[in-house]
Protein backbone atom coordinates (compact mmCIF):
# COMPACT_ATOMS: atom_id res chain seq x y z
CA UNK A 1 0.00 0.00 0.00
CA UNK A 2 3.01 2.29 0.33
CA UNK A 3 2.95 2.84 -3.44
CA UNK A 4 -0.19 4.99 -3.11
CA UNK A 5 1.66 7.24 -0.66
CA UNK A 6 4.69 7.36 -2.98
CA UNK A 7 2.48 8.45 -5.90
CA UNK A 8 0.48 10.89 -3.79
CA UNK A 9 1.96 13.85 -5.71
CA UNK A 10 0.41 12.55 -8.93
CA UNK A 11 -2.95 11.61 -7.42
CA UNK A 12 -3.29 15.11 -5.93
CA UNK A 13 -2.51 16.73 -9.26
CA UNK A 14 -4.86 14.53 -11.28
CA UNK A 15 -7.56 14.43 -8.59
CA UNK A 16 -10.36 15.31 -11.03
CA UNK A 17 -9.78 12.24 -13.17
CA UNK A 18 -9.38 9.92 -10.21
CA UNK A 19 -12.35 11.41 -8.34
CA UNK A 20 -14.55 11.04 -11.42
CA UNK A 21 -13.48 7.41 -11.85
CA UNK A 22 -14.04 6.67 -8.14
CA UNK A 23 -17.53 8.21 -8.17
CA UNK A 24 -18.49 6.17 -11.22
CA UNK A 25 -17.15 3.02 -9.56
CA UNK A 26 -19.28 3.74 -6.48
CA UNK A 27 -22.35 4.30 -8.65
CA UNK A 28 -21.69 1.05 -10.52
CA UNK A 29 -21.29 -0.80 -7.21
CA UNK A 30 -24.70 0.38 -5.99
CA UNK A 31 -26.32 -0.46 -9.33
CA UNK A 32 -24.91 -3.97 -9.07
CA UNK A 33 -26.65 -4.38 -5.70
CA UNK A 34 -30.07 -4.11 -7.31
CA UNK A 35 -30.24 -7.35 -9.39
CA UNK A 36 -29.87 -9.72 -6.37
CA UNK A 37 -32.58 -7.77 -4.54
CA UNK A 38 -34.85 -7.95 -7.59
CA UNK A 39 -34.23 -11.71 -7.96
CA UNK A 40 -35.23 -12.22 -4.31
CA UNK A 41 -38.43 -10.22 -4.79
CA UNK A 42 -39.32 -12.14 -7.96
CA UNK A 43 -38.67 -15.55 -6.34
CA UNK A 44 -40.81 -14.71 -3.30
CA UNK A 45 -43.56 -13.35 -5.58
CA UNK A 46 -43.58 -16.42 -7.77
CA UNK A 47 -43.30 -18.75 -4.75
CA UNK A 48 -46.42 -17.19 -3.16
CA UNK A 49 -48.30 -16.92 -6.47
CA UNK A 50 -49.12 -13.23 -6.12
CA UNK A 51 -46.87 -11.75 -8.93
CA UNK A 52 -48.35 -11.62 -12.47
CA UNK A 53 -46.20 -12.48 -15.52
CA UNK A 54 -46.15 -8.86 -16.72
CA UNK A 55 -44.56 -7.76 -13.46
CA UNK A 56 -41.92 -10.48 -13.76
CA UNK A 57 -41.01 -9.28 -17.26
CA UNK A 58 -40.88 -5.71 -15.97
CA UNK A 59 -38.32 -6.68 -13.35
CA UNK A 60 -36.31 -8.60 -15.95
CA UNK A 61 -36.35 -5.55 -18.23
CA UNK A 62 -35.15 -3.38 -15.33
CA UNK A 63 -32.21 -5.73 -14.74
CA UNK A 64 -31.28 -5.56 -18.44
CA UNK A 65 -31.43 -1.75 -18.30
CA UNK A 66 -29.18 -1.74 -15.24
CA UNK A 67 -26.71 -3.99 -17.08
CA UNK A 68 -26.62 -1.56 -20.04
CA UNK A 69 -26.06 1.48 -17.78
CA UNK A 70 -23.27 -0.35 -15.93
CA UNK A 71 -21.64 -1.19 -19.26
CA UNK A 72 -21.64 2.48 -20.35
CA UNK A 73 -20.39 3.73 -16.98
CA UNK A 74 -17.58 1.17 -17.00
CA UNK A 75 -16.44 2.53 -20.38
CA UNK A 76 -16.29 6.09 -19.04
CA UNK A 77 -14.37 5.27 -15.87
CA UNK A 78 -11.83 3.23 -17.83
CA UNK A 79 -11.13 6.24 -20.02
CA UNK A 80 -10.69 8.46 -16.96
CA UNK A 81 -8.68 6.06 -14.83
CA UNK A 82 -6.43 4.43 -17.40
CA UNK A 83 -5.95 7.70 -19.25
CA UNK A 84 -4.50 9.15 -16.05
CA UNK A 85 -2.25 6.13 -15.49
CA UNK A 86 -0.89 6.25 -19.05
CA UNK A 87 -0.08 9.93 -18.58
CA UNK A 88 1.91 8.91 -15.51
CA UNK A 89 3.96 6.58 -17.74
CA UNK A 90 4.79 9.46 -20.06
CA UNK A 91 5.87 11.70 -17.19
CA UNK A 92 7.98 9.06 -15.46
CA UNK A 93 9.81 8.24 -18.67
CA UNK A 94 10.36 11.93 -19.42
CA UNK A 95 11.79 12.47 -15.94
CA UNK A 96 13.90 9.35 -16.28
CA UNK A 97 15.34 10.36 -19.65
CA UNK A 98 15.93 13.94 -18.51
CA UNK A 99 17.93 12.65 -15.54
CA UNK A 100 19.90 10.23 -17.71
CA UNK A 101 20.79 12.98 -20.17
CA UNK A 102 22.13 15.19 -17.39
CA UNK A 103 24.30 12.64 -15.65
CA UNK A 104 28.04 12.55 -16.27
CA UNK A 105 30.18 9.55 -17.28
CA UNK A 106 30.72 8.79 -13.58
CA UNK A 107 27.05 7.82 -13.34
CA UNK A 108 27.41 5.39 -16.24
CA UNK A 109 30.40 3.82 -14.54
CA UNK A 110 27.99 2.77 -11.78
CA UNK A 111 25.00 1.70 -13.88
CA UNK A 112 24.88 -0.58 -16.89
CA UNK A 113 22.85 0.22 -19.99
CA UNK A 114 20.63 -2.86 -19.81
CA UNK A 115 19.64 -2.08 -16.24
CA UNK A 116 18.72 1.51 -17.15
CA UNK A 117 16.59 0.32 -20.08
CA UNK A 118 14.82 -2.20 -17.85
CA UNK A 119 13.94 0.50 -15.33
CA UNK A 120 12.67 2.85 -18.03
CA UNK A 121 10.46 0.18 -19.60
CA UNK A 122 9.50 -2.80 -17.47
CA UNK A 123 9.59 -1.01 -14.10
CA UNK A 124 7.59 1.96 -15.38
CA UNK A 125 5.00 -0.43 -16.82
CA UNK A 126 4.59 -2.05 -13.40
CA UNK A 127 4.09 1.31 -11.69
CA UNK A 128 1.55 2.42 -14.30
CA UNK A 129 -0.34 -0.86 -14.00
CA UNK A 130 -0.55 -0.35 -10.24
CA UNK A 131 -1.66 3.28 -10.65
CA UNK A 132 -4.49 2.13 -12.93
CA UNK A 133 -5.57 -1.40 -12.05
CA UNK A 134 -4.41 -0.95 -8.45
CA UNK A 135 -6.66 2.04 -7.86
CA UNK A 136 -9.50 0.28 -9.66
CA UNK A 137 -9.28 -2.88 -7.59
CA UNK A 138 -8.84 -0.98 -4.33
CA UNK A 139 -11.89 1.23 -4.83
CA UNK A 140 -13.98 -1.47 -6.47
CA UNK A 141 -13.24 -4.05 -3.80
CA UNK A 142 -13.77 -1.66 -0.88
CA UNK A 143 -16.93 -0.01 -2.21
CA UNK A 144 -18.47 -3.21 -3.48
CA UNK A 145 -17.46 -5.18 -0.41
CA UNK A 146 -18.71 -2.61 2.10
CA UNK A 147 -21.96 -2.04 0.17
CA UNK A 148 -22.67 -5.76 -0.06
CA UNK A 149 -21.94 -6.24 3.63
CA UNK A 150 -24.25 -3.36 4.60
CA UNK A 151 -27.10 -4.71 2.48
CA UNK A 152 -26.61 -8.25 3.80
CA UNK A 153 -26.53 -7.03 7.40
CA UNK A 154 -29.37 -4.48 7.26
CA UNK A 155 -31.73 -5.92 4.68
CA UNK A 156 -31.44 -9.66 5.37
CA UNK A 157 -29.69 -10.77 8.60
CA UNK A 158 -26.76 -9.31 10.50
CA UNK A 159 -26.34 -12.57 12.44
CA UNK A 160 -25.89 -14.58 9.22
CA UNK A 161 -23.55 -11.88 7.91
CA UNK A 162 -21.26 -12.16 10.95
CA UNK A 163 -21.30 -15.94 10.67
CA UNK A 164 -20.26 -15.77 7.02
CA UNK A 165 -17.40 -13.33 7.74
CA UNK A 166 -15.61 -15.54 10.25
CA UNK A 167 -12.96 -16.80 7.73
CA UNK A 168 -12.11 -13.27 6.48
CA UNK A 169 -9.70 -12.04 9.25
CA UNK A 170 -7.58 -15.17 8.82
CA UNK A 171 -7.51 -14.61 5.07
CA UNK A 172 -6.44 -10.96 5.51
CA UNK A 173 -3.48 -11.86 7.75
CA UNK A 174 -2.26 -14.55 5.36
CA UNK A 175 -2.51 -12.22 2.35
CA UNK A 176 -0.58 -9.49 4.16
CA UNK A 177 2.24 -11.91 4.93
CA UNK A 178 2.31 -13.12 1.32
CA UNK A 179 2.36 -9.48 0.11
CA UNK A 180 5.59 -8.74 2.00
CA UNK A 181 7.21 -11.82 0.50
CA UNK A 182 6.02 -10.83 -2.96
CA UNK A 183 7.57 -7.33 -2.65
CA UNK A 184 11.03 -8.68 -1.83
CA UNK A 185 10.97 -11.47 -4.39
CA UNK A 186 9.68 -9.26 -7.17
CA UNK A 187 12.44 -6.73 -6.52
CA UNK A 188 15.00 -9.53 -6.95
CA UNK A 189 13.22 -10.68 -10.11
CA UNK A 190 13.40 -7.18 -11.58
CA UNK A 191 17.13 -7.04 -10.85
CA UNK A 192 17.52 -10.37 -12.65
CA UNK A 193 15.53 -8.98 -15.58
CA UNK A 194 17.91 -6.01 -15.68
CA UNK A 195 20.87 -8.39 -15.90
CA UNK A 196 19.14 -10.30 -18.71
CA UNK A 197 18.39 -7.05 -20.53
CA UNK A 198 21.98 -5.94 -20.17
CA UNK A 199 23.30 -9.23 -21.50
CA UNK A 200 20.95 -8.96 -24.49
CA UNK A 201 22.04 -5.40 -25.22
CA UNK A 202 25.74 -6.25 -25.04
CA UNK A 203 25.32 -9.31 -27.25
CA UNK A 204 23.40 -7.42 -29.94
CA UNK A 205 25.73 -4.43 -30.05
CA UNK A 206 28.81 -6.68 -30.29
CA UNK A 207 27.32 -9.29 -32.62
CA UNK A 208 29.85 -8.61 -35.39
CA UNK A 209 32.76 -9.16 -33.01
CA UNK A 210 31.13 -12.31 -31.60
CA UNK A 211 30.69 -13.78 -35.08
CA UNK A 212 34.18 -12.81 -36.20
CA UNK A 213 35.69 -14.63 -33.22
CA UNK A 214 33.35 -17.60 -33.55
CA UNK A 215 31.97 -17.08 -30.04
CA UNK A 216 28.32 -17.82 -30.85
CA UNK A 217 28.15 -20.98 -28.73
CA UNK A 218 30.05 -19.40 -25.85
CA UNK A 219 27.81 -16.33 -25.80
CA UNK A 220 24.70 -18.49 -26.16
CA UNK A 221 25.78 -20.46 -23.10
CA UNK A 222 26.34 -17.23 -21.13
CA UNK A 223 22.97 -15.88 -22.20
CA UNK A 224 21.28 -19.15 -21.29
CA UNK A 225 22.79 -18.93 -17.80
CA UNK A 226 21.52 -15.37 -17.28
CA UNK A 227 18.11 -16.31 -18.69
CA UNK A 228 17.92 -19.33 -16.38
CA UNK A 229 18.72 -17.11 -13.38
CA UNK A 230 15.99 -14.65 -14.39
CA UNK A 231 13.58 -17.53 -14.87
CA UNK A 232 14.40 -18.91 -11.43
CA UNK A 233 13.79 -15.51 -9.81
CA UNK A 234 10.44 -15.20 -11.59
CA UNK A 235 9.51 -18.69 -10.44
CA UNK A 236 10.10 -17.53 -6.87
CA UNK A 237 7.62 -14.72 -7.54
CA UNK A 238 5.17 -17.10 -9.20
CA UNK A 239 5.21 -19.42 -6.18
CA UNK A 240 4.07 -16.58 -3.94
CA UNK A 241 1.64 -15.30 -6.56
CA UNK A 242 0.06 -18.73 -6.91
CA UNK A 243 -0.91 -18.78 -3.22
CA UNK A 244 -3.27 -15.80 -3.45
CA UNK A 245 -6.18 -17.31 -5.38
CA UNK A 246 -6.37 -20.58 -3.36
CA UNK A 247 -6.42 -18.56 -0.14
CA UNK A 248 -9.32 -16.45 -1.46
CA UNK A 249 -11.32 -19.38 -2.77
CA UNK A 250 -10.89 -21.35 0.45
CA UNK A 251 -12.09 -18.33 2.47
CA UNK A 252 -15.06 -17.75 0.13
CA UNK A 253 -15.89 -21.47 0.18
CA UNK A 254 -15.88 -21.52 3.98
CA UNK A 255 -18.04 -18.39 4.07
CA UNK A 256 -20.54 -19.91 1.59
CA UNK A 257 -20.66 -23.13 3.60
CA UNK A 258 -21.38 -21.20 6.78
CA UNK A 259 -24.01 -19.06 5.01
CA UNK A 260 -25.89 -22.01 3.53
CA UNK A 261 -25.70 -24.02 6.74
CA UNK A 262 -26.70 -21.16 9.02
CA UNK A 263 -29.23 -19.78 6.51
CA UNK A 264 -30.88 -23.19 6.06
CA UNK A 265 -31.44 -23.43 9.79
CA UNK A 266 -32.95 -19.93 9.82
CA UNK A 267 -35.29 -20.79 6.91
CA UNK A 268 -36.46 -23.92 8.71
CA UNK A 269 -37.25 -21.86 11.81
CA UNK A 270 -39.02 -19.18 9.79
CA UNK A 271 -36.47 -16.44 10.50
CA UNK A 272 -35.67 -16.06 6.78
CA UNK A 273 -37.66 -16.77 3.64
CA UNK A 274 -36.28 -18.84 0.77
CA UNK A 275 -36.06 -15.74 -1.39
CA UNK A 276 -34.06 -13.90 1.27
CA UNK A 277 -31.63 -16.80 1.57
CA UNK A 278 -31.28 -16.88 -2.22
CA UNK A 279 -30.54 -13.13 -2.25
CA UNK A 280 -28.03 -13.57 0.58
CA UNK A 281 -26.16 -16.30 -1.30
CA UNK A 282 -26.14 -14.14 -4.42
CA UNK A 283 -24.80 -11.21 -2.42
CA UNK A 284 -22.17 -13.51 -0.99
CA UNK A 285 -21.30 -14.44 -4.57
CA UNK A 286 -20.75 -10.75 -5.24
CA UNK A 287 -18.16 -10.82 -2.43
CA UNK A 288 -15.97 -13.18 -4.45
CA UNK A 289 -14.82 -10.38 -6.76
CA UNK A 290 -13.98 -7.89 -3.97
CA UNK A 291 -11.97 -10.57 -2.19
CA UNK A 292 -10.15 -11.61 -5.35
CA UNK A 293 -9.68 -7.95 -6.27
CA UNK A 294 -8.23 -7.21 -2.86
CA UNK A 295 -5.70 -10.01 -3.21
CA UNK A 296 -4.91 -8.97 -6.77
CA UNK A 297 -4.53 -5.37 -5.62
CA UNK A 298 -1.97 -6.40 -3.00
CA UNK A 299 -0.18 -8.35 -5.72
CA UNK A 300 0.10 -5.61 -8.32
CA UNK A 301 0.68 -2.82 -5.81
CA UNK A 302 3.58 -4.68 -4.19
CA UNK A 303 5.04 -5.27 -7.64
CA UNK A 304 4.54 -1.60 -8.47
CA UNK A 305 6.08 -0.50 -5.18
CA UNK A 306 9.18 -2.63 -5.79
CA UNK A 307 9.46 -1.23 -9.32
CA UNK A 308 8.92 2.37 -8.18
CA UNK A 309 11.63 2.06 -5.56
CA UNK A 310 14.06 1.07 -8.34
CA UNK A 311 13.00 4.04 -10.47
CA UNK A 312 13.06 6.59 -7.67
CA UNK A 313 16.50 5.44 -6.51
CA UNK A 314 17.90 6.62 -9.86
CA UNK A 315 15.81 9.79 -10.02
CA UNK A 316 17.01 10.69 -6.53
CA UNK A 317 20.71 10.32 -7.36
CA UNK A 318 22.47 13.65 -7.09
CA UNK A 319 24.28 15.02 -10.12
CA UNK A 320 27.99 14.37 -9.96
CA UNK A 321 28.55 17.79 -11.49
CA UNK A 322 26.65 20.66 -9.87
CA UNK A 323 25.12 23.09 -12.33
CA UNK A 324 26.27 26.69 -12.03
CA UNK A 325 24.14 29.81 -12.19
CA UNK A 326 26.41 32.18 -14.11
CA UNK A 327 25.72 33.27 -17.68
CA UNK A 328 28.36 33.37 -20.40
CA UNK A 329 29.34 36.69 -21.97
CA UNK A 330 28.83 36.99 -25.70
CA UNK A 331 31.76 36.75 -28.06
CA UNK A 332 34.98 34.79 -28.00
CA UNK A 333 36.85 34.15 -24.80
CA UNK A 334 40.13 32.75 -23.57
CA UNK A 335 40.13 29.20 -22.26
CA UNK A 336 42.51 28.59 -19.38
CA UNK A 337 43.35 25.35 -17.62
CA UNK A 338 45.29 25.24 -14.38
CA UNK A 339 44.76 21.73 -13.01
CA UNK A 340 46.95 20.70 -10.10
CA UNK A 341 45.46 17.23 -9.68
CA UNK A 342 42.63 15.13 -11.11
CA UNK A 343 41.60 11.51 -10.59
CA UNK A 344 38.59 9.61 -11.85
CA UNK A 345 35.87 8.73 -9.30
CA UNK A 346 36.51 5.50 -7.39
CA UNK A 347 40.19 5.72 -8.34
CA UNK A 348 42.92 6.36 -5.81
CA UNK A 349 45.56 7.32 -8.39
CA UNK A 350 45.53 10.71 -10.15
CA UNK A 351 45.44 10.66 -13.93
CA UNK A 352 46.46 14.31 -14.36
CA UNK A 353 48.74 16.63 -12.47
CA UNK A 354 50.13 20.08 -13.20
CA UNK A 355 48.35 20.77 -16.50
CA UNK A 356 48.52 24.44 -17.50
CA UNK A 357 47.71 26.18 -20.79
CA UNK A 358 46.02 29.29 -22.15
CA UNK A 359 44.08 29.18 -25.43
CA UNK A 360 42.92 32.41 -27.06
CA UNK A 361 40.09 32.73 -29.60
CA UNK A 362 41.09 31.50 -33.05
CA UNK A 363 44.07 29.50 -31.79
CA UNK A 364 44.68 25.77 -32.12
CA UNK A 365 45.91 23.51 -29.34
CA UNK A 366 47.36 20.07 -30.04
CA UNK A 367 47.47 17.20 -27.55
CA UNK A 368 49.60 14.12 -28.11
CA UNK A 369 51.35 11.41 -26.17
CA UNK A 370 51.36 7.65 -25.71
CA UNK A 371 48.18 5.72 -24.93
CA UNK A 372 46.96 6.41 -21.40
CA UNK A 373 48.87 9.69 -21.11
CA UNK A 374 45.75 11.64 -20.05
CA UNK A 375 44.69 13.37 -23.27
CA UNK A 376 41.05 12.28 -23.01
CA UNK A 377 41.01 13.32 -19.35
CA UNK A 378 42.03 16.86 -20.35
CA UNK A 379 39.21 16.99 -22.90
CA UNK A 380 36.75 15.63 -20.32
CA UNK A 381 37.67 18.45 -17.92
CA UNK A 382 37.21 21.03 -20.67
CA UNK A 383 33.73 19.62 -21.37
CA UNK A 384 33.13 19.58 -17.61
CA UNK A 385 32.24 15.93 -17.51
CA UNK A 386 34.32 15.96 -14.33
CA UNK A 387 35.71 18.64 -12.03
CA UNK A 388 39.40 18.69 -11.09
CA UNK A 389 40.30 17.67 -7.54
CA UNK A 390 42.65 20.64 -7.29
CA UNK A 391 42.82 23.54 -9.71
CA UNK A 392 40.34 25.07 -12.10
CA UNK A 393 39.29 25.50 -15.73
CA UNK A 394 38.18 29.00 -16.71
CA UNK A 395 36.54 30.63 -19.72
CA UNK A 396 36.23 34.41 -20.06
CA UNK A 397 38.09 34.35 -16.74
CA UNK A 398 35.05 32.66 -15.15
CA UNK A 399 35.34 29.27 -13.49
CA UNK A 400 33.41 26.56 -15.33
CA UNK A 401 31.94 25.58 -11.96
CA UNK A 402 30.04 28.89 -11.95
CA UNK A 403 28.61 28.55 -15.46
CA UNK A 404 25.39 26.88 -16.51
CA UNK A 405 26.29 23.55 -18.04
CA UNK A 406 23.96 23.90 -21.01
CA UNK A 407 25.28 27.36 -21.82
CA UNK A 408 28.90 26.21 -21.64
CA UNK A 409 28.45 23.03 -23.65
CA UNK A 410 26.50 24.96 -26.30
CA UNK A 411 29.77 26.79 -27.05
CA UNK A 412 31.48 23.51 -27.99
CA UNK A 413 31.21 20.82 -30.65
CA UNK A 414 32.95 17.51 -29.97
CA UNK A 415 33.95 14.69 -32.29
CA UNK A 416 34.99 11.68 -30.22
CA UNK A 417 37.39 8.93 -31.19
CA UNK A 418 34.44 6.50 -31.41
CA UNK A 419 31.85 8.34 -33.56
CA UNK A 420 28.20 7.40 -33.09
CA UNK A 421 25.64 7.58 -35.87
CA UNK A 422 21.92 7.14 -35.39
CA UNK A 423 19.80 4.79 -37.48
CA UNK A 424 18.67 7.58 -39.77
CA UNK A 425 19.64 9.23 -43.04
CA UNK A 426 23.06 10.73 -43.66
CA UNK A 427 21.51 14.20 -43.84
CA UNK A 428 19.70 13.82 -40.51
CA UNK A 429 22.87 12.54 -38.84
CA UNK A 430 24.81 15.61 -40.02
CA UNK A 431 21.96 17.93 -38.97
CA UNK A 432 21.60 16.30 -35.54
CA UNK A 433 22.58 19.41 -33.58
CA UNK A 434 20.82 21.77 -36.00
CA UNK A 435 17.58 20.10 -37.14
CA UNK A 436 16.52 23.15 -39.15
CA UNK A 437 19.65 23.20 -41.30
CA UNK A 438 19.11 23.59 -45.04
CA UNK A 439 20.45 21.10 -47.57
CA UNK A 440 23.03 23.71 -48.69
CA UNK A 441 24.33 24.07 -45.11
CA UNK A 442 24.53 20.28 -44.71
CA UNK A 443 26.44 19.90 -47.97
CA UNK A 444 28.82 22.73 -47.08
CA UNK A 445 29.70 21.01 -43.79
CA UNK A 446 30.14 17.70 -45.63
CA UNK A 447 32.54 19.33 -48.11
CA UNK A 448 34.60 20.79 -45.28
CA UNK A 449 34.81 17.29 -43.79
CA UNK A 450 35.74 15.80 -47.21
CA UNK A 451 32.83 13.37 -47.17
CA UNK A 452 30.52 14.99 -49.74
CA UNK A 453 31.80 12.90 -52.67
CA UNK A 454 31.51 9.69 -50.65
CA UNK A 455 27.90 10.51 -49.75
CA UNK A 456 26.97 11.07 -53.40
CA UNK A 457 28.18 7.54 -54.18
CA UNK A 458 25.74 6.04 -51.67
CA UNK A 459 22.52 4.51 -53.11
CA UNK A 460 20.31 7.48 -52.18
CA UNK A 461 22.91 10.13 -51.49
CA UNK A 462 22.15 12.22 -48.44
CA UNK A 463 18.87 10.35 -47.92
CA UNK A 464 20.60 6.99 -47.52
CA UNK A 465 19.77 5.17 -44.27
CA UNK A 466 23.07 4.41 -42.52
CA UNK A 467 21.73 1.51 -40.42
CA UNK A 468 22.14 1.01 -36.70
CA UNK A 469 25.27 2.81 -35.47
CA UNK A 470 26.17 3.52 -39.11
CA UNK A 471 26.79 -0.16 -39.81
CA UNK A 472 26.84 0.28 -43.60
CA UNK A 473 29.60 2.92 -43.53
CA UNK A 474 33.33 2.57 -43.13
CA UNK A 475 35.15 3.87 -40.07
CA UNK A 476 36.57 6.82 -42.02
CA UNK A 477 33.17 7.76 -43.40
CA UNK A 478 31.62 7.69 -39.94
CA UNK A 479 34.40 9.91 -38.59
CA UNK A 480 34.02 12.43 -41.38
CA UNK A 481 30.22 12.54 -41.06
CA UNK A 482 30.72 13.20 -37.33
CA UNK A 483 33.14 16.01 -38.17
CA UNK A 484 30.59 17.49 -40.60
CA UNK A 485 27.97 17.29 -37.82
CA UNK A 486 30.25 19.31 -35.53
CA UNK A 487 31.21 21.87 -38.19
CA UNK A 488 27.55 22.54 -39.01
CA UNK A 489 27.01 23.90 -35.50
CA UNK A 490 29.50 26.74 -36.03
CA UNK A 491 30.41 26.69 -32.35
CA UNK A 492 33.14 28.77 -30.82
CA UNK A 493 35.23 25.75 -29.77
CA UNK A 494 35.73 22.57 -31.80
CA UNK A 495 37.26 19.51 -30.10
CA UNK A 496 38.57 16.58 -32.16
CA UNK A 497 39.47 13.63 -29.96
CA UNK A 498 41.59 11.46 -32.28
CA UNK A 499 38.82 11.99 -34.84
CA UNK A 500 41.05 11.47 -37.91
CA UNK A 501 42.51 8.10 -37.01
CA UNK A 502 40.49 6.17 -39.60
CA UNK A 503 41.14 8.43 -42.61
CA UNK A 504 44.09 8.20 -44.99
CA UNK A 505 46.90 10.73 -45.02
CA UNK A 506 45.75 12.66 -48.08
CA UNK A 507 42.20 13.03 -46.78
CA UNK A 508 43.56 14.06 -43.38
CA UNK A 509 45.66 16.76 -45.02
CA UNK A 510 42.65 18.12 -46.90
CA UNK A 511 40.43 18.10 -43.80
CA UNK A 512 43.08 19.92 -41.78
CA UNK A 513 43.49 22.48 -44.55
CA UNK A 514 39.71 23.07 -44.51
CA UNK A 515 39.73 23.31 -40.71
CA UNK A 516 42.47 25.94 -40.81
CA UNK A 517 40.34 28.06 -43.14
CA UNK A 518 37.18 27.40 -41.11
CA UNK A 519 38.94 27.90 -37.79
CA UNK A 520 40.19 31.44 -38.29
CA UNK A 521 37.36 32.60 -36.02
CA UNK A 522 37.07 29.39 -34.03
CA UNK A 523 39.19 27.73 -31.37
CA UNK A 524 40.42 24.22 -32.21
CA UNK A 525 41.58 21.54 -29.80
CA UNK A 526 42.91 18.42 -31.49
CA UNK A 527 44.04 15.28 -29.73
CA UNK A 528 45.82 12.89 -32.08
CA UNK A 529 48.21 9.97 -32.28
CA UNK A 530 49.17 10.88 -35.86
CA UNK A 531 51.38 13.93 -35.35
CA UNK A 532 50.84 15.23 -38.88
CA UNK A 533 47.44 16.42 -37.62
CA UNK A 534 49.12 18.85 -35.23
CA UNK A 535 51.62 20.59 -37.49
CA UNK A 536 49.62 23.84 -37.65
CA UNK A 537 48.84 24.06 -33.92
CA UNK A 538 49.81 27.25 -32.10
CA UNK A 539 50.93 25.10 -29.20
CA UNK A 540 51.36 21.36 -28.75
CA UNK A 541 51.31 19.66 -25.35
CA UNK A 542 53.17 16.35 -25.17
CA UNK A 543 51.71 14.32 -22.33
CA UNK A 544 53.15 11.33 -20.56
CA UNK A 545 51.78 9.69 -17.40
CA UNK A 546 49.29 12.51 -16.80
CA UNK A 547 51.77 15.38 -17.02
CA UNK A 548 53.05 17.73 -19.74
CA UNK A 549 56.61 16.69 -20.55
CA UNK A 550 57.09 18.93 -23.61
CA UNK A 551 55.34 21.92 -25.09
CA UNK A 552 55.84 24.17 -28.09
CA UNK A 553 55.13 24.42 -31.80
CA UNK A 554 55.62 21.58 -34.24
CA UNK A 555 58.89 23.09 -35.50
CA UNK A 556 60.27 23.47 -31.98
CA UNK A 557 59.29 20.00 -30.81
CA UNK A 558 60.44 18.22 -33.97
CA UNK A 559 63.94 19.63 -33.44
CA UNK A 560 64.18 19.14 -29.67
CA UNK A 561 65.14 15.71 -28.28
CA UNK A 562 62.27 13.83 -26.70
CA UNK A 563 59.19 11.73 -27.36
CA UNK A 564 57.73 14.06 -30.00
CA UNK A 565 60.79 14.08 -32.27
CA UNK A 566 61.24 10.32 -32.03
CA UNK A 567 57.58 9.60 -32.77
CA UNK A 568 57.43 12.12 -35.61
CA UNK A 569 60.47 10.60 -37.30
CA UNK A 570 59.09 7.11 -36.82
CA UNK A 571 55.76 8.13 -38.39
CA UNK A 572 57.56 9.79 -41.31
CA UNK A 573 59.55 6.62 -41.94
CA UNK A 574 56.39 4.53 -41.68
CA UNK A 575 54.61 6.80 -44.17
CA UNK A 576 57.52 6.57 -46.60
CA UNK A 577 57.52 2.77 -46.45
CA UNK A 578 53.77 2.65 -47.01
CA UNK A 579 53.85 5.11 -49.95
CA UNK A 580 53.48 3.64 -53.48
CA UNK A 581 56.57 3.14 -55.61
CA UNK A 582 57.71 5.98 -57.81
CA UNK A 583 56.39 5.80 -61.36
CA UNK A 584 56.49 7.75 -64.62
CA UNK A 585 53.57 9.76 -65.94
CA UNK A 586 52.33 9.89 -69.55
CA UNK A 587 55.00 12.46 -70.51
CA UNK A 588 57.80 10.30 -69.22
CA UNK A 589 58.45 12.61 -66.30
CA UNK A 590 59.17 11.08 -62.94
CA UNK A 591 56.47 11.52 -60.35
CA UNK A 592 57.69 11.68 -56.77
CA UNK A 593 55.68 11.49 -53.56
CA UNK A 594 56.62 14.02 -50.97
Amino acid sequence: MRLFAQLGWYFRREWRRYLGAVLLLILIAFLQLLPPKIVGVVIDGVDKNHMPGSTVWMWIGLMLAIALVVYLLRYVWRVLLFGASYQLAVELREQFYRRLSRHTPAFYLRHRTGDLIARATNDVDRVVFAAGEGVLTLVDSLVMGIAVLLVMATQISWQLTLLSLLPMPVMAMVIRHQGDQLHNRFKSAQAAFSALNDQTQESLTSIRMIKSFGLEDHQSARFAGVAAEAGAKNMHVARVDARFDPIIYIAIGCATLLAIGGGGVMVVHGILTLGQLTSFVMYLGLMIWPMLALAWMFNIVERGSAAYSRIISLLAEEDDIADGEGALPDGGGTLEMAVVRFGYPQSTQPVLHDIHFRLRPGEMLGLCGPTGAGKSAVLALIQRQFDPDEGDVRFHDISLRQLKLNAWRARMAIVSQTPFLFSDTVAMNIALGKPGATQEEIERAARLACVHDDILLLPEGYQTEVGERGVMLSGGQKQRISIARALLLETEILILDDALSAVDGRTEYQILHNLREWGRNHTLIISAHRLSALTEANEILVMQRGAVTQRGTHRELSQAPGWYREMYRYQQLEAALDAPDESDDDDGREVTHE
